[in-house]
C-alpha cells in the first residue's frame, strides 16, 4: 500500500500533461484554419493602434518650437537671441496658437518646462500600465479593456482644448498616456490569442501596418491645420477614435484563450469554431479537448494582481522580466524618442515625419521575412546597426545635413524592426496566464526609459549631438541582456507557467 502513492501519483501527472498537451493541440487545431472572418477581425482590433499611433507622436506638432520672424530689423536679426529681444521686434510665424511654446509664451521657458507635457504623457504610461495591465488577464480580459483603454484615452484627448496654460495641459497629457497605456498590449495579445503559431507574425505585421498609417497620417492632418490652433489636432484625431471604441465594442470577438482560462470553456469552443470556419465538422472534437483543459486554469485568476505574483514566484521568470524590461528600455527609447528628436535635425518637420513614418513600411517587409529566423539574433543585429548609426548621427557635421537626415532614418529604420520582432518575441515569451501582464511590465519598461526623452530632445535643440549619442549608447547596451533569454522560433505558445518551464527545458 505505501509504495502505490508515487505510483498513483506519476499515473496522474502523466494523465495530466497528455490532457494539457491535447488541449493545446485542439487549440492550435482550432486556430489553425485562418478565414476571412479572421482577417477581419484582425484589421478590426489593429485599427486601435492608428489612433494609439496619432497620440504618441502627437507633440511633435503641438508642442514643436514655431518659427519666428524680425518685425523690427532695427533691433533683431534672424541669429539674435529671442530671449534677449522685446516682444515688440519680432512675431511667431503663423498664428500664437499654433503651438503650446507659442500660446502660452514657452519660448524661453528651461528643458524641463517644455518637456513636461510630453514627459507627463509618458508618466501617465507608466501608472496606467501599472494599473490596468492585470485587468486583461483576470476581471476585464483583453477585448473589453481595450475599448475602455480606447474610448478614455479619445475623451482625455478631446478635453485638451480646455488647457489654459502648460501645466494643465500636462494633466490631460498624463491622462491621455494613462488610458492609451493599455492600447499596444491589449491589441498585440488579442491578434496573437486568435491565431495559431504559423500567422502570429503575420497578425503582428498587420498591427504595425495600422500603426504606421497612423504616423503617416499625422503629418497630413498637422500640415492642413497648419494656420490652425494646436487644439484642432486633438479633435481631428480624438473624435475618429470615439466612434472605433464604439464599433470595437460591437463588433470585435474575446481571447479564445482567455475564455478558456477562465473557465469559459463553452464561449471558447464557439470563438474557435466560428474563427477557424469549421464548426460542423470540428466542434465536437473541440468541446472535449476545451473541456479537458479545465484542470489547467489558475486557482487566482479571480484576484486582481495575481498574474504579477505569478510572474515571480519562480525566479527564472522573475529574471526573465527583468530581462526583457532592460531591453525594452533601449529599444523602446530610440522608436519613440527619434520621431520627437527630428525637428532637431534642422530639417523640414512635416518632411522629417514623413520620411520617419514611411521607414516603417519597409520595417514592416522586413518583420515580415524574418518569421523564420531566430529572434535573439535578428534583435541583436538590428539593434546594434542602429546604436551604431545614433551615434554616428551625433558624430557626423552638421554641415552635411542630407547625411545627417539618411543616417537619422536608417537608425529609426533599424529600431523599428527590431521594436517590431521584440513585441512579438515578448509575446512567445510568457505564457496565457500572465502574458497580458509580463508584456504591461516590458511596455512600463519602454515608457519608463522614454520619461527621460523630452528633455533630452529638449536639450538637443542646444545641442543636438547629446540626444542622438545618448540613444546609440542605451540600445547597445541593452542588448546584454539577450544572453538571458530563450529562443522562441516556431514554438506554440504555452497557456500556463508550467507549460512555458517544460517547453524550454525541452527546447534548451
Amino acid at each position: 500500500m505505501e509504495d502505490s502513492v508515487p505510483v498513483l501519483t506519476i499515473s496522474d501527472s502523466v494523465v495530466q500533461e497528455n490532457n494539457i498537451r491535447y488541449s493545446e493541440e485542439m487549440i492550435e487545431n482550432g486556430l489553425r484554419r485562418f478565414g476571412w472572418s479572421g482577417m477581419i477581425q484582425c484589421i478590426l482590433v489593429s485599427i486601435a493602434m492608428y489612433f494609439d499611433s496619432q497620440q504618441s507622436f502627437i507633440a511633435i506638432f503641438s508642442d514643436e518650437y514655431p518659427t519666428w520672424h524680425c518685425t523690427d530689423p532695427t533691433t533683431c536679426t534672424s541669429h539674435s537671441d529671442l530671449c534677449k529681444l522685446p516682444k515688440s521686434s519680432w512675431a511667431w510665424d503663423g498664428p500664437s496658437s499654433k503651438t503650446i511654446v507659442s500660446q502660452f509664451g514657452l519660448e524661453c521657458a528651461s528643458s524641463f518646462i517644455t518637456g513636461l507635457p510630453q514627459s507627463s504623457f509618458y508618466l501617465g504610461c507608466l501608472l496606467g500600465s501599472f494599473v490596468l495591465a492585470t485587468l486583461a488577464d483576470t476581471s476585464l480580459g483583453r477585448k473589453n479593456l481595450l475599448v475602455l483603454s480606447c474610448f478614455c484615452m479619445s475623451l482625455a484627448s478631446a478635453t485638451t482644448v480646455f488647457s489654459t496654460n502648460v501645466w494643465t495641459y500636462s494633466c490631460f497629457k498624463f491622462l491621455i498616456g494613462f488610458w492609451r497605456s493599455s492600447i499596444g498590449t491589449c491589441v498585440l495579445v488579442l491578434l496573437t490569442e486568435k491565431v495559431s503559431t504559423e500567422w502570429r507574425f503575420t497578425v503582428g505585421v498587420v498591427e504595425y501596418f495600422c500603426f504606421t498609417l497612423g504616423y503617416m497620417t499625422l503629418p497630413g492632418i498637422a500640415y492642413l491645420n497648419r494656420n490652425s490652433s494646436w487644439k484642432f489636432l486633438y479633435v481631428w484625431t480624438s473624435v475618429p477614435a470615439v466612434c472605433y471604441s464604439v464599433i470595437a465594442y460591437l463588433f470585435v470577438a474575446e481571447s479564445p484563450r482567455w475564455l478558456l482560462m477562465q473557465g469559459r470553456e463553452q464561449e471558447a469552443m464557439a470563438m474557435l469554431t466560428g474563427i477557424s470556419d469549421s464548426a460542423v465538422e470540428n466542434g465536437s472534437n473541440l468541446t472535449a479537448g476545451l473541456l479537458r483543459v479545465r484542470a489547467v486554469k489558475q486557482k487566482s485568476i479571480l484576484e486582481l494582481h495575481s498574474s504579477i505574483a505569478e510572474l515571480f514566484e519562480r525566479s527564472w521568470v522573475g529574471k526573465r522580466v527583468v530581462a526583457m524590461m532592460v531591453l525594452g528600455v533601449g529599444i523602446g527609447m530610440v522608436y519613440f524618442g527619434m520621431p520627437l528628436a527630428v525637428g532637431n535635425l534642422g530639417f523640414d518637420i512635416y518632411w522629417g515625419v514623413v520620411f520617419n513614418a514611411f521607414m516603417e513600411i519597409p520595417s514592416c517587409v522586413a518583420t515580415y521575412f524574418l518569421e523564420n529566423c531566430r529572434r535573439k539574433p535578428s534583435i541583436l543585429a538590428f539593434s546594434v546597426a542602429s546604436g551604431i548609426c545614433c551615434i554616428l548621427c551625433a558624430v557626423v557635421s552638421n554641415g552635411i545635413k542630407v547625411a545627417k537626415v539618411g543616417i537619422s532614418l536608417i537608425a529609426f529604420f533599424c529600431d523599428v524592426t527590431a521594436y517590431n520582432v521584440f513585441l512579438i518575441y515578448v509575446i512567445e515569451v510568457f505564457p496565457t496566464s500572465v502574458r497580458n501582464t509580463a508584456t504591461s511590465l516590458v511596455r512600463q519598461a519602454v515608457v519608463f526609459g522614454n520619461i527621460f526623452s523630452p528633455f533630452l530632445i529638449s536639450a538637443g535643440r542646444k545641442n543636438e549631438n547629446f540626444s542622438y549619442g545618448v540613444f546609440g549608447v542605451v540600445i547597445m547596451s541593452s542588448c546584454l541582456t539577450l544572453v538571458c533569454l530563450p529562443e522562441t522560433k516556431g514554438i506554440a505558445l504555452s497557456d500556463t507557467i508550467d507549460q512555458q518551464e517544460k517547453k524550454d527545458n525541452i527546447f534548451a
